[in-house]
């Protein structure tokens, strides 16, 4: 199929967040076309677990991202159906082995409380009162009832399907953004469906937005990190919560390249227990690391001793995409009239995703955004930025 036809907004990447913008801007009125060159989830929300958490994340933009983003999750839930995406507000439970790990945790927790989000300190003795399988030697932990989560890829394709002034190009390449002679965005070619004219474009390619901001004249230096999950047989419900160790707070608000895991151990309505998590920098490798499935069930079964004899039936790894400051790029691109990112989320995106769409939603048509979103500008990186990441 060739030829042109015309949208007011062409969303790159169907995924979790593409669906999202998408889905607001659509609710909004204006006419969207989504372009994604594999199915629909088929990069980091299809290998994400799901989580839509404000425990992980201090004071500060993204936790105000996630806040807004938690409040809108529920009502997308009401709307699609709570069953249909599995959406269960399960609470998630932070976790110390050692009493520097519990005040670090208490620190984080009195910095949110203070931020609005709901949040309860655990005294050891209590700990397995929530979770009865867990290890013994805890010395306490903190309990974030707001902690959630969905099946990602159930609720990208049912965001997707739910938005009626919307059309889907699935197995469509990008292979270039049109620009004008003032150097606006005019358009997106596609290698299957032609041009499809338009008036602006959302970069929401996850790892390969940086790419997609390439095509369009720009830059933005967004890098993949790779993570494993490991998914266990059916259980009955042993695990209540998202539960994870003290460490992973720190492994999330890390920049480093090099290994890193910390257990990451929840349940799912289907029966399997989901266990990570693991981040490195290795480029788009996508080498099945025994080593590091090893080193994740061993965490987990240090966490919790009762899935030493359960059989793990699969691993899959994904790619978050990485931004310098562990900040996604939502907004304008600075270079490109027309051009907007929402990329670069990192692990968060399915958690992130409504907000950040419901933002873009606005600003494309010329409103004031719901949150202030200076911290999240794509021109914070210089354009050699991007050069300098690969």
């Amino acid at each position: 199929m060739s030829g042109s036809r015309t949208w007011d907004v062409v969303v790159i990447g169907a995924g979790m967040v593409g669906a999202a913008c998408a889905h607001h801007a659509a609710a909004a009125g204006l006419r969207v076309a989504v372009v994604d060159r594999g199915p629909v989830a088929c990069g980091t929300t299809g290998a994400g677990e799901g989580n839509l958490l404000v425990s992980d994340k201090e004071p500060g933009p993204e936790l105000d991202l996630a806040m807004l983003s938690l409040r809108l999750w529920h009502g997308l839930a009401e709307e699609l159906g709570r069953d249909v995406v599995e959406f269960e507000a399960k609470g998630g439970l932070v976790v110390a082995s050692s009493p520097d790990e519990l005040l670090g945790l208490k620190r984080l927790m009195a910095g949110q409380l203070d931020c609005g989000v709901g949040a309860e300190e655990v005294p050891a003795k209590q700990l397995r009162e929530l979770e009865p399988h867990l290890a013994p030697g805890l010395v306490g932990g903190v309990l974030y009832p707001p902690d959630a989560q969905v099946q990602p890829a159930l609720a990208a394709a049912h965001l997707l399907r739910g938005s009626g002034a919307l059309t889907l190009f699935t197995g469509t390449e990008v292979t270039g953004v049109d620009l004008g002679a003032d150097g606006a965005v005019r358009g997106v070619r596609t290698a299957r469906a032609g041009t499809l004219a338009c008036g602006a474009v959302v970069n929401a390619a996850g790892t390969w937005g940086g790419h997609i901001a390439e095509l369009a004249g720009s830059s933005l230096p967004v890098l993949p990190r790779r993570g494993f999950v490991l998914v266990t047989e059916p259980l009955p419900r042993l695990v209540r919560h998202k539960v994870y160790a003290a460490d992973y707070v720190a492994d999330v608000a890390s920049g480093s390249a090099e290994l890193q895991s910390s257990a990451v151990v929840e349940g799912t309505a289907a029966g399997p227990v989901l266990i990570g998590a693991s981040r490195e920098r290795v480029g788009f490798d996508r080498t099945l690391a025994v080593p590091v499935l090893r080193r994740l069930a061993a965490q987990a079964v240090a966490l919790f001793p009762v899935l030493a004899g359960v059989r793990t039936l699969r691993a899959y790894r994904g790619f978050r995409p990485y931004l310098p400051d562990r900040l996604p790029a939502i907004g304008r691109d600075p270079r490109v009239p027309g051009l907007y990112h929402a990329c670069g989320h990192e692990g968060a995106g399915i958690g992130l995703a409504p907000a950040t769409g419901l933002i873009l939603a606005q600003l494309l048509c010329g409103e004031r955004p719901e949150l202030d979103i200076t911290a999240f500008d794509p021109g914070r990186f210089a354009p050699h930025d991007a050069r300098e990441a690969r």
